[in-house]
């Protein structure tokens, strides 16, 4: 199993680092390859809707093997992914979602939420740094 409980805290703590640098309150999860919830953490004060909204970027990456900014453009009308999000309520189309990859195979997901898009992404990217380093 790559998502060890081991690995699955150095990325929360990852996360949390960053978003402290940053200077913002964030919600982060971890999904496995199932989409299935590992991890799950709300620093400080983050927005309430972070409990909900991150889980599903998490969940998104994982079974979508996407972005869920990607996912999001694809659910658009006349889309190829369009109204994905009315077959699977779990799909969160909110940016701050990213798959977890190991060896070209889809390992999980991670979803950051709690400040702007960008900050949620520069987050999000920091974390997939970390974790590109600990499975080498």
């Amino acid at each position: 199993m790559i998502l060890t409980d081991e690995l699955c805290e150095k990325l929360a703590a990852a996360a949390k680092e960053k978003s402290q640098e940053l200077g913002i309150d964030i919600s982060f999860a971890i999904c496995d390859a199932n989409g299935l919830l590992k991890v799950f953490r709300r620093y400080g004060e983050a927005l309430v809707l972070s409990i909900t909204l991150v889980p599903g970027k998490a969940y998104t990456s994982a079974i979508t093997q996407n972005k869920t900014k990607d996912v999001a453009g694809w659910a658009k009308e006349g889309q190829p992914l369009m109204a994905i999000q009315s077959n699977d309520p779990k799909i969160t189309l909110v940016a701050g979602g990213y798959p977890l990859f190991v060896n070209g195979k889809t390992a999980g997901g991670i979803g950051v939420g709690g400040g702007t898009e960008e900050q949620d992404c520069k987050i999000a990217e920091y974390v997939l740094t970390v974790f590109e380093k600990c499975i080498k």
